[in-house]
Order: structure tokens, then sequence, then C-alpha cells
């Protein structure tokens, strides 16, 4: 079967699970193409011509970006039922990042497009804190080896399960706001005098909202709160408006740190970082995978409790 994987990637994350993702498909014998939502070209005829639709994005409070739900909604609808399958990303593992595809499917649901499951990878945040180099090594080694797993169940055809949330509709809707949020606090941009002017961030905007004339930065109302001009700066020379305070900059090398580092966030959400790797490890295993005890946190995790006792 032929699919294609649309997709929206801030600062990359995405990105990468998306191309391992296509990799994984490829292997079993499926045509996978792959584009960025920005970059799309001939949509409708591309999507009527593939046996599946694939779409990708990195979760924004709760929610599918306001790019991506746009894309939604200008595909064309299928003459017949067409399966759809979701990919996302968020910087924690909480359950609660399962709602950010309702409005999604809804919209495609009314264009003959028929869900048939969703896979979720947790990835390091491009925004409110940088997470460690050991962590998110930890992230990215543990996608790679859930995502062939799931691409395997997807092309034999076995849905994940999935969990649904009493109201969870109506919380998505409320945190939708961060669409308008978004192109409201992105009107408040700064760049600062320590910028070299290497245009980056122009270029490389994905709604195209940032402008240089009269040697002037300026930025529109469409900004999707994306963060990859804050991120990929050179100089780290973009102020985010409210969120200064928590702004990451730099992209993440995703490889295991050549010393110890101190991880500043060790109790932020660390049941569901353990759960999510714990979990991970078991399916890995069970289905004869390798999954060393490095990306665990538990054994970390009690170190330190250890540690703290002693004090």
């Amino acid at each position: 079967m032929k699919t294609v994987i649309y997709y929206f990637s801030g600062t990359g994350n995405t990105e990468k699970v998306v191309r391992e993702a296509a990799r994984s498909l490829s292997a079993l014998g499926w045509g996978a193409e792959v584009c960025a939502i920005e970059q799309a070209e001939n949509v409708p005829e591309t999507v009527a011509a593939c046996g599946s639709l694939c779409i990708a994005y990195p979760v924004h409070a709760f929610n599918a970006p306001a790019s991506v739900l746009r894309f939604a909604e200008a595909l064309p609808a299928q003459e017949t039922e067409k399966p759809l399958y979701i990919f996302k990303t968020s910087g924690e593992p909480l359950a609660l990042n399962n709602i950010s595809s309702y409005k999604l499917r809804a919209v495609l649901a009314k264009k003959n497009f028929v869900f048939r499951g969703e896979y979720h990878y947790v990835m390091p945040y491009n925004i409110i804190f940088r997470h460690s180099d050991a962590m998110a090594y930890r992230m990215w080694e543990t996608a790679k080896r859930l995502i062939p797993l799931d691409c395997a169940d997807l092309a034999a055809g076995i849905e994940p399960p999935e969990k649904k949330f009493p109201f969870g509709g109506m919380l998505a809707g409320i945190m939708r706001v961060e669409h308008w949020g978004g192109r409201w606090n992105g009107k408040k941009y700064r760049v600062e005098e320590s910028c070299v002017h290497c245009m980056k961030c122009v270029k490389t905007c994905p709604t195209h909202n940032i402008t240089y004339e009269d040697g002037k930065f300026r930025f529109g109302g469409d900004c999707l709160m994306c963060m990859r001009c804050a991120f990929h700066c050179p100089k780290n020379a973009i102020k985010i408006g409210l969120f200064n305070k928590w702004k990451v900059n730099g992209a993440y090398t995703f490889l295991p740190p050549a010393e110890e580092e101190e991880e500043r966030h060790t109790r932020y959400c660390k049941n569901s970082y353990e759960k999510y790797f714990e979990s991970a490890r078991a399916r890995v295993l069970a289905r004869g995978g390798d999954f060393p005890d490095e990306l665990l946190l538990s054994a970390q995790s009690e170190e330190e409790d250890t540690a703290r006792a002693a004090e």
C-alpha cells in the first residue's frame, strides 16, 4: 500500500519521527511519501492517489497546531473511505495528550477519512525548559525502538488501544485558545542587538510571519508559537514575548552525553516519564528487541532519592 505522511515540525522533533516511520514502512513494503505541510504541492491529487493518509504534528497545548487544522480543513472529501493514521510528539508522556487529535479527527471524518490509530512519542521540549542531553538521548533512542513496532502493527492492520477522556473534546476546545494567544503573543517577539542578520528566522518561518524591511524585523499576526525562529537562532537573539523565560535555544544532539550533567528537572512529571520508559522497555523486549537499562529512569531516580534522604 502507498501512504503519504504530511507533517508539521516546529524545530525538527516530529520530522525525525516521521522520517524514521517512513523508513520502517518502506522496509515493510509500504511506499511512504513524506512532505512538510508548509511545502506541500498538489495535495488533492496526492491524497486521492494514496491508499492511506498519515498526519504528524507536535502537540500544542493539548491540540494539533493551527497550521495542521487549516491543512485538514482544506483537504477535499474523498470518494471512498480512506484510512487515517496520526503520529504526534510531545515533551511529556501525559495521557491527556490523546485529546490533541480530537478536532483533527472530527474535521477529517467529515471528508471520508476513517481514523485507524495514533502513535505518540516523547521528544525534548523546545519551550518551557531545556531537557538534559541525557534525557534527549533517552527519548530519541526509545522512539527509534518504538516506531518500527508501531509501523509493523499499522501495516498489519492492528489498531492501538485508545484511551478516551470524559469531556476531552471540551477541554481541547478550551485549550485551543493557544492558537489565538500564539498569534497575539507573536506580535510581541523582538530581535536583540546580538542579531547578525543571518535571516534564518525569516527564511524558515513556516507561516512567513517574519519579515525584514527598512532595517527592522517585523513579526506579524500568524505566529504558531512553534519556536523555530528562537530555537535555531545562532545568537539567541529573539525574545518570545510573554514566554521569554521559557525560551529554549540550540538544537539537541541526541547523542549520549560525554560526561555526567546535572538534571535540573528531576521531579517534573517524574512518574509519567518513568512509566513511559518502563512501558516502552516491556513492549520492545516482548517483541524481541533490545532496550538497554541506561534508557530507564528508575535506577537514576532511586539514586537521587537515596541522596536526598542522606542530606
